[in-house]
C-alpha cells in the first residue's frame, strides 16, 4: 500500500514538473490552454509592440491563445546568444529580431530559420519587396521588416527661410549645394552634418545613385567609379564648398549631435524615415520647424529614395509551433491592420504601401504634431516606385566597419584627398 502511495506521489510530481517545463518552454502549452511563444529582441519598444499585438490576437482568436515570453538583451549579447543556440541546435526562441547588420551571419550555409514565403508571396504586390529581399536567400524570405526605412531629408525651414531659401526649390543635389552656399554666406551655418563614424550619411546617397557596396556576385565594389563619385561628393561638401561639417559626436545618434541640431546648428540632415522619432524625443525645440521632404535627385537621374536599415523578425527552426508562430508574425507585422499599427505605435513607415493612403496614417499623433507635413505618406506614395534596395551579403558587417573606422575618418575628419585610394584599400581588405 505504501509503495502504491509513493508511486502515485512520484507520478504526480513528475506530471507537475512536465507541466512546469511546458509552461516555460518555447512553443509549449501554457496555463489555461494557451501556447507560450518565446521571443528575443534587443529593443524594449519592439517587445511592447509585440505584446500589444498578442493582446489583439487573443481577442480575435479565442481558440488559439498565446502567452508571449519575451526577453530583451543587449544588442551584441542577443545576436551572439542566438548564433550559439542555432549552431548548437538547442536553446533558440520561437521568434527573434535580427538587425540588418547582423542578418548575413544567419544566412550562412543552410539558414536555421523558417521561410515565410507562403505569407509574403500572395501579397507581394502590396509590399515594398526590396525590404523583404534583404532578409532572403535563394528565393526564400526569412525575415519580416518593421519598416521601409525610406531615406528622406529633414529641413529646418526656419533656418533656410532666414537665408531666403525655399526647400521646395531644391530638386537636385546641385540645387542642394547651391542652397548650402547661399545659407553659409547669409548665416555662417552649415547646410548639413556628415557622419564620421557611421554609415548613414553615405549609404542612402550611394543607394539612391544606384550604387551599392557589393556587386551581384558579392564582391565589394566600394571603390568603383559610381561609388567613388558619391564619396567625393561628401568630401567636397566638407572640404571644398564647406557647406557641411563633421557631425558633432561623430554620428547622428550622439548626444552632442542632438544638442547641436536642437539649437538650430544645421539646416538639414538626410536619414531614413525611422529617424523621425529622434527628432520628437531628443530635439523638442525644433517642433514646428522641421519638414520631411523627398531626397534631392542626382542630375543624371537615379532613384528618388532608398530603403535603409532595419530589423528582420524571424522564426527559428527550433520552434515547436511553427505554424502558430508564422500566423502570429503575419498578424503582428504583415497584415494591413498591423502596418497601420507600426505607424501608430512605433512611428515607422510600414513596408505595406497599400496602407499609406489610409486616413489613419494622417490622424493626429506626436509625429503629425511635430513636423510641418500635412501628408507624410502621400509624399512616399509619389516616390515608392523609385526606391532602391541594397544588397546584403556575408561581408556587409565588414564594409560597415571599414566605413565607420577607416573611410569616413580619413575623408571627413582628416581631409585625405585621395578618395579613390582610400576606397580601394578598404575594398581590398573586405575582399581579402
Amino acid at each position: 500500500m505504501k509503495r502504491a502511495i509513493i508511486g502515485i506521489m512520484i507520478l504526480a510530481m513528475a506530471l507537475i514538473a512536465v507541466g512546469s517545463l511546458a509552461a516555460n518552454g518555447g512553443g509549449e502549452a501554457a496555463e489555461g490552454g494557451a501556447t507560450t511563444l518565446t521571443l528575443w529582441s534587443f529593443q524594449e519598444i519592439h517587445v511592447q509592440y509585440y505584446q500589444d499585438a498578442v493582446d489583439r490576437w487573443n481577442a480575435e482568436n479565442p481558440d488559439r491563445q498565446i502567452v508571449l515570453d519575451a526577453q530583451v538583451y543587449p544588442y551584441d549579447d542577443m545576436h551572439n546568444k542566438l548564433l550559439l543556440a542555432l549552431q548548437s541546435g538547442s536553446g533558440a526562441p520561437d521568434i527573434v529580431d535580427i538587425e540588418l547588420g547582423k542578418y548575413p551571419l544567419f544566412l550562412k550555409g543552410t539558414p536555421q530559420l523558417v521561410p515565410m514565403n507562403d505569407y509574403v508571396e500572395p501579397e507581394a504586390s502590396q509590399f515594398i519587396m526590396s525590404r523583404f529581399d534583404i532578409y532572403s536567400k535563394n528565393g526564400q524570405y526569412y525575415g519580416v521588416p518593421f519598416h521601409v526605412g525610406a531615406s528622406v531629408i529633414y529641413y529646418n525651414t526656419e533656418l533656410l527661410e532666414s537665408a531666403g531659401i525655399d526647400y521646395r526649390d531644391i530638386k537636385t543635389w546641385d540645387d542642394y549645394v547651391a542652397a548650402g552656399i547661399q545659407l553659409k554666406n547669409a548665416t555662417g551655418k552649415p547646410m548639413v552634418t556628415v557622419e564620421s563614424t557611421d554609415i548613414w550619411s553615405v549609404w542612402p546617397l550611394l543607394a539612391q545613385a544606384g550604387g551599392d557596396f557589393f556587386d551581384a556576385n558579392g564582391k565589394c565594389v566600394v571603390d568603383n567609379a559610381q561609388n567613388t563619385k558619391v564619396f567625393q561628393f561628401l568630401y567636397d561638401m566638407v572640404w571644398d564648398s564647406q557647406i557641411a561639417i563633421a557631425s558633432p559626436g561623430g554620428f547622428h545618434h550622439a548626444e552632442e549631435y542632438y544638442g547641436f541640431m536642437n539649437d538650430g546648428g544645421a539646416a538639414s540632415v538626410w536619414m531614413p524615415m525611422w529617424y523621425m522619432g529622434r527628432f520628437t524625443d531628443y530635439m523638442p525645440d525644433l517642433k514646428g520647424k522641421i519638414v520631411v521632404a523627398p531626397m534631392p535627385e542626382w542630375p543624371e537621374g537615379g532613384f528618388k529614395s532608398a530603403g535603409m536599415g532595419g530589423t528582420g523578425t524571424s522564426i527559428t527552426n527550433q520552434s515547436k509551433n511553427i505554424e502558430l508562430a508564422q500566423d502570429y508574425l503575419y498578424f503582428a507585422k504583415m497584415s494591413k491592420e498591423a502596418n497601420v499599427k507600426l505607424w501608430e505605435f512605433l512611428g515607422f513607415d510600414p513596408p505595406r504601401w497599400d496602407v499609406w493612403d489610409d486616413p489613419r496614417m494622417n490622424a493626429p499623433n506626436k509625429f503629425t504634431d511635430y513636423f510641418q507635413n500635412d501628408d507624410i505618406f502621400g509624399m512616399l506614395l509619389a516616390v515608392k516606385d523609385s526606391m532602391n534596395g541594397v544588397r546584403v551579403t556575408e561581408n556587409l558587417p565588414r564594409i560597415h566597419e571599414q566605413v565607420k573606422t577607416t573611410i569616413n575618418p580619413q575623408l571627413i575628419l582628416e581631409g585625405n584627398a585621395d578618395v579613390r585610394g582610400v576606397l580601394t584599400t578598404a575594398a581590398a581588405d573586405v575582399n581579402r
